[in-house]
């Protein structure tokens, strides 16, 4: 069975199919966005014949079905939807600017070249047009509104073409009447007896004008037998805008066609009192950049593996088996009775989602290392309900989140373990033997810790936060990241600062590769690290203990710099180097614990002789 079929059409056949509403735009198409020079520029290229490029439509009332909209500006009381035969895939743009400028009699709304909102209507300077097709771009000119063309800061009228008359005074040929031009002919001829103009005119027809009329246009029609997501695809490699859509956009124009806004679902809507989704996420710091796309992505985690589970109870097999999957593709195809159904059970996911990571220590957007692993952390958080606050489970799924982190598994494309993670970790908390891919595959190699320098790394943030999760307490205020409330969290909030400062250690001829590293680095508060400066750890120190807000003896700030895996000894001495080893070998016993493996001991040489940077 043929999936597309090609034919041509006639400009005029083309856009008075567009105006009765048989051809229509899928709901998800952005809007048109073409500018003045675009347009003027498409005119020329039809009025020389050149070729404008192919016109993609789609057979309506397939598996694809879309929720359809008129182009802009027709009348959508004549473009009903009950009337739509065709969808246009791509050339909507080009589409568009013809309807606008050839069809519609008021000015069409456009961008200059300052991209500044316009309104303009277009005219062919017939005289410039007769002197050959190579003067077709001078000749076709745009206009404002009131048909006046001004000059000198808009004090003198260069050309007026705001009545007929003065059109035909000045040979301006409406190009709004390009494909019905008797009227416009018939006013000509009564303003010009002599005929002078009009034999002008005449000329102009048969070269220009004749070619609107004879120009035809390749289409490529697509079958409706095509399925939703060879659509989609098609969609975006032959969409020539240059911005990709979203899952969700295309999506939002499947489930329209079912009446069931997918936007007023996600963002809400004021009017009609609906609040969405994002703003019951948004309500907890940690979820405040879940994106809609991910969100649709954990929705096909759960129906898919919803659909696994019952293959598997029905006792199917092999390829008869649904497969869990995140990927595009099962997105797209998603349905809507599964959207429904799982809608209110990812979402209270995400909750108890972010609630685990509280415990984590993970306060903020910017500590998660990777948001990829809230999307299966969520899926789960769903299936498993309060069972994940059984010490058990909560221990299961913490060593599976951390080894997702610190084995750094949940950068780039991750569909695929997205998947895995969400049956293995199930069948794990199910007291299945075998620990997920995820567990089983992180390793964390010691020699990381001297490469760890840059705060985009999922590694470095995990650390960061592990150092918080283990009770690190302030060296100003004395206070956890727990101990935080939101009245007090800008103020005190922790921020990841050098234990041994940046100008001391450049003064001691240390490398910036080497005091850069995660190890010479812990969360305080911007008030701790202003004391610090740029004074030896000696010095701080004794200043921090003896400041009026906090009086310590040593063995107080030494128990407060326990709790950030700093040896006392070391640092008090100034010792840089047994400083750094030290530290090393209390992160890895903590990443050690976490990870619920062993890391292989390193010599401590090694990470002298690092140099490499994220």
């Amino acid at each position: 069975m043929s999936t597309f079929d090609s034919t041509k059409i006639s400009l005029k056949d083309l856009l008075d199919k567009i105006v009765s509403g048989e051809i229509q735009l899928p709901d998800f198409q952005r809007g048109w966005v073409w500018n003045d020079e675009h347009i003027c520029s498409l005119l020329a290229s039809i009025a020389r014949a050149f070729p404008i490029g192919a016109i993609m439509l789609l057979e309506a009332g397939g598996d694809a079905k879309f929720k359809a909209r008129p182009i802009e500006g027709v009348d959508p009381a004549k473009a009903t939807l009950d009337k739509v035969k065709k969808l246009i895939l791509d050339g909507q743009q080009r589409l568009t600017s013809l309807t606008q400028v050839l069809i519609f009699k008021q000015p069409v709304k456009t961008y200059n070249s300052k991209k500044k909102l316009v309104q303009r209507y277009y005219y062919i300077d017939i005289e410039t047009a007769l002197l050959g097709p190579e003067h077709y771009e001078d000749a076709i000119i745009s206009i404002d509104a009131d048909r006046i063309q001004k000059e000198n800061f808009g004090r003198d009228v260069k050309l007026d073409l705001s009545t007929p008359e003065k059109e035909y005074e000045h040979l301006y040929f409406p190009c709004n009447q390009l494909l019905d031009y008797d009227k416009w002919e018939e006013g000509l001829l009564a303003y010009d007896p002599g005929l002078e103009k009009f034999r002008r005119y005449v000329q102009f027809r048969r070269q220009v004008v004749n070619e609107f009329h004879s120009y035809n246009i390749p289409i490529i029609e697509l079958s409706k037998e095509n399925k939703k997501e060879a659509v989609c695809l098609v969609f975006e490699k032959v969409n020539t805008g240059g911005v990709d859509l979203s899952v969700f956009e295309l999506l939002t124009a499947t489930y329209a066609a079912d009446n069931v806004s997918l936007r007023d679902e996600w963002f809400g809507n004021t009017q009609g009192g609906v609040v969405g989704i994002q703003a019951h996420l948004q309500k907890l710091r940690l979820l405040r950049e879940i994106q809609p796309t991910e969100f649709l992505q954990g929705l096909t985690l759960l129906h898919t593996w919803d659909r696994r589970r019952e293959d598997l109870k029905a006792g199917k097999t092999g390829k008869q088996v649904t497969g869990v999957t995140a990927k595009r593709e099962a997105v797209l195809s998603l349905p809507l009775d599964a959207y429904q159904k799982w809608k209110q059970p990812l979402t209270q996911g995400y909750w108890k989602a972010a609630k685990f990571l509280r415990q984590e220590s993970f306060f903020s957007t910017n500590d998660l290392p990777y948001r990829t692993q809230l999307i299966p952390l969520a899926a789960v958080m769903a299936l498993l309900g309060d069972r994940w606050l059984e010490p058990k489970i909560h221990e299961k799924i913490a060593r599976w989140f951390w080894c997702g982190i610190l084995g750094e598994l949940y950068g780039g494309a991750v569909e695929t373990r997205m998947a895995l993670d969400i049956q293995e970790l199930i069948d794990w908390i199910e007291d299945a033997k075998e620990e997920p891919a995820t567990v089983r595959d992180a390793n964390f190699q010691p020699a990381r810790l001297g490469t760890l320098r840059s705060r985009t790394s999922a590694a470095y943030k995990g650390i960061n936060t592990l150092i918080q999760r283990e009770g690190s307490q302030d060296f100003f205020w004395k206070s956890t990241i727990r101990d935080l409330d939101e009245t007090d969290w800008e103020e005190r909030r922790l921020d990841i600062h050098h234990i041994f400062p940046k100008s001391w250690c450049d003064k001691q001829g240390i490398p910036a590769s080497r005091y850069n590293s995660i190890l010479n680095k812990t969360p305080i508060s911007f008030k701790a690290n202003r004391m610090i400066g740029g004074k030896a750890p000696s010095e701080y120190l004794v200043q921090l203990q003896n400041h009026d807000s906090i009086q310590l003896d040593d063995a107080g700030m030494n128990a407060i710099l326990a709790t950030h895996q700093i040896d006392a000894i070391t640092l008090r001495q100034d010792d840089f180097e047994s400083f750094m080893a030290s530290r090393q070998r209390m992160i890895l016993a903590k990443i050690e614990t976490v990870m619920g493996k062993p890391v292989l001991a390193v010599d401590d040489s090694a990470f002298s002789d690092v140099v490499d940077e994220e």
